[in-house]
């Protein structure tokens, strides 16, 4: 199916579909009825994603590790005999490290860092962006982080690093790409209660994980973001939680100022 005035194909791949942000976007793209298919590097997860979309949707299960080049290229190709061309490509797949401080850093760490958070959507965008030219356009979801918008303590600085690399991906996809009708929205996240913040080096209570970010959050954005008239790119979007636990010491103090 061509784009443009037809509208965008309603097929989506999804990828860190397994759990998290990325198994929330794929329940709300299957309740808006896209058809899907589902990347991560097991496939246990992926099958209770695919169990979990509503009113009997089906996902086409596609098993890579995204930072593989020659994997990238065979998940792509499938996805696409799957599911007829990729109209949306959601890049949600990321990792972090427990000790993530410059002391703490080894090279294998920086390599896995570097890796999961940029090499594998460059791999993963580079792999669409041919057929979406060929169907008169696409769009590319980027779930970033808003440690790629700033220096934290938190987030370490190869996460940052990355994150801030992924961050210019999205915006070069654009600025190349926007004649084609492809379209690039980078997300960026504030705190999300997903399973890598089990790898804080401090764990977050309960109360804290309340009142964050939840995925379905994140999902909403997406679908957001995917209903928008072709004409439109959503360059960024920053999401963060309402309480911000890291400033909420100090609007407290300014809100005790008489």
């Amino acid at each position: 199916m061509k784009q443009g005035r037809q509208g965008m194909d309603k097929t989506a791949w999804v990828t860190g579909a397994g759990t998290g942000i990325g198994r929330a976007v794929a329940v709300a793209l299957a309740g808006a009825g896209w058809r899907l298919a589902l990347t991560g590097r097991r496939r246990a997860p992926l099958e209770e994603t695919a169990a979990l979309l509503p009113g009997g949707a089906e996902a086409h299960i596609v098993t890579a590790d995204l930072t593989d080049a020659a994997a990238v290229e065979r998940a792509a190709a499938e996805v696409t005999e799957a599911l007829g061309g990729i109209g949306l490509l959601v890049n949600n797949a990321g990792v972090n490290v427990p000790r993530r401080h410059w002391h703490q850093l080894s090279p294998a760490d920086v390599g896995t860092l570097v890796d999961g958070n940029l090499r594998a959507p460059f791999l993963t965008s580079l792999a669409v962006l041919a057929g979406m030219k060929a169907r008169g356009g696409g769009l590319i979801v980027q779930i970033a982080s808003m440690a790629g918008k700033g220096v934290s303590a938190v987030s370490g600085p190869g996460y940052i690093a990355a994150k801030s690399g992924f961050v210019a991906l999205s915006a070069s996809l654009n600025a190349e790409n926007g004649i084609h009708n492809i379209r690039s929205t980078c997300i960026c996240p504030g705190e999300v209660v997903t399973p890598i913040l089990d790898f804080r080096p401090e764990p977050v209570p309960a109360e804290e994980r309340a009142r964050m970010l939840q995925p379905e959050d994140i999902a909403q954005a997406v679908l957001f973001v995917a209903n928008m008239p072709e004409r439109v790119c959503i360059n960024e979007m920053l999401v963060t939680p309402t309480w911000n636990r890291f400033q909420a010491a100090h609007a407290q103090k300014v809100a005790a100022i008489p």
